[in-house]
């Protein structure tokens, strides 16, 4: 067990907190209402915790100084069986077995299909490479493509090379970067972390301007048939299901390409009497896991209609300030 201090990345910010070293996996603590105590990088590491009643207890001594209500882990794809008797909860994971690249195809919606093709069609190229100068240089655009993703500001835009690197150095001996040209031009990358038998999805953005060429249905097609060759069960792109969200813009587009929920044991382990009363309230799964789904719809399309003002209002300053030629 040692104390020290790790760099994380929060919305696009890296900043430094206190961590707790326990047989070789990191552990940090997030959340405001219930402090939750949860394993750093626990969705791209190679294996899931090992000896969890171990962290568990130490956790418990509060001798390190790292404060937690709750400790929650998960189990990693393919154990799906629960192995432990900790209050658990299922963890939604959107996955495509990837061992076929033909039945994945097969199983496409037809409209899907189409999309691979004509991204072919329009001269879409994709490349499988490593993080270089010319890579960087292409994510940068990339991220300057659009200052608004999902309806929210975007917050990759604007970032320097340097900042670029560093966001992508992440997991990179494990690494792959998946990238779409149209000509010389990168127009979308997708960035795949190994985990043994499974790989991830870190990030996957196309660019906005080159909707038409459909590059993020390239991208997916690409990482099935690297997964394939390197003999890889699973392909998963974080969860399927975000607590009460319900149906998504981006849930459909995960259904779209392939992946289906797959629920995976996630363990909750209550260390404080905060903990155990926060866990019976269900406070320790955020707001997306108490409001109804009708309140969550509301606050997006309310957050939606305020950004998009914020960007318009910005817009129509700028034109006044614009000098007349």
């Amino acid at each position: 067990m040692a104390n020290k201090s790790v760099e994380i990345s929060f919305k696009g910010k890296w900043e430094t907190v206190p961590a707790l070293d326990v047989d070789g996996y990191t552990i940090v603590v997030d959340g405001r209402w219930i402090r939750l105590a949860v394993v750093l990088d626990e969705e791209w590491l190679e294996s899931e915790l090992e000896d969890p009643e171990g962290c568990v207890e130490t956790l418990k001594r509060r001798e390190h100084g790292l404060k937690a209500d709750v400790f929650t882990f998960s189990q990693k794809l393919p154990a799906i069986r629960p192995k432990y008797h900790y209050p658990m909860e299922w963890d939604s994971v959107a996955a495509i077995h990837a061992a076929s690249f033909k039945e994945w195809w097969e199983k496409l919606p037809q409209e899907s299909r189409k999309n691979v093709r004509r991204s072919q069609k329009r001269g879409v190229v994709v490349r499988v490479k490593e993080l270089d100068d010319e890579l960087v240089d292409g994510i940068v655009d990339v991220n300057n493509d659009s200052p608004v993703r999902q309806h929210v500001p975007f917050v990759h835009h604007g970032k320097t090379r340097d900042q670029v690197r560093k966001d992508q150095s992440t997991h990179r001996e494990r690494s792959d970067f998946v990238c779409a040209y149209l000509g010389d031009e990168l127009i979308g990358f997708l960035k795949l972390v190994y985990r043994r038998d499974v790989a991830s999805i870190l990030q996957i953005l196309p660019k906005a301007s080159r909707y038409d060429a459909r590059p993020a249905n390239a991208l997916i097609a690409k990482a099935v048939e690297l997964c394939e060759a390197k003999g890889i069960s699973y392909l998963t792109y974080g969860k399927y299901s975000y607590g009460n969200q319900g149906a998504t813009s981006l849930r459909e587009f995960k259904a779209r390409n392939g992946f289906e929920e797959l629920l995976v044991p996630r363990y909750y382990i209550p260390l404080t009497m905060r903990g155990r009363i926060g866990m019976s309230l269900k406070v320790h799964h955020g707001l997306l896991g108490v409001l109804p789904e009708s309140t969550i719809r509301l606050s997006v399309k309310l957050r939606s209609t305020w950004y998009n003002w914020k960007l318009s209002k910005g817009r129509c300053s700028s034109m006044a300030e614009r000098p007349k030629l």
